[in-house]
């Protein structure tokens, strides 16, 4: 999964600074969607990391039921935290 695909694909976009308020509450609601019936770990994994990039929280509890996958979604947040901001 390509981050600009998933823009695109959500908010019919890949600038940021282009999605109107609305736009983005309702792409993320259908990212949660998505998520929601998502199966592909892999997949699954890719739509958190957008949801996170895009300040929006799930509880990795909620959202990985794999401890292996909770791990891997720990250690993103930590590596995207150590990124300067703008």
């Amino acid at each position: 999964m390509d981050f600009d695909d998933q823009l695109q694909r959500y908010f019919g976009t890949t600038d940021l600074t282009a999605i109107e308020p609305e736009a983005m509450n309702a792409g993320i609601e259908h990212m949660r969607v998505d998520f929601g019936l998502e199966k592909d770990r892999g997949r699954r994994f890719a739509l958190w990391a957008v949801f996170y990039m895009l300040g929006t929280r799930i509880d990795l509890d909620k959202a990985f039921e794999n401890e292996a996958d909770r791990n891997s979604a720990r250690n993103f947040m930590d590596l995207m935290d150590r990124v300067p901001g703008d």
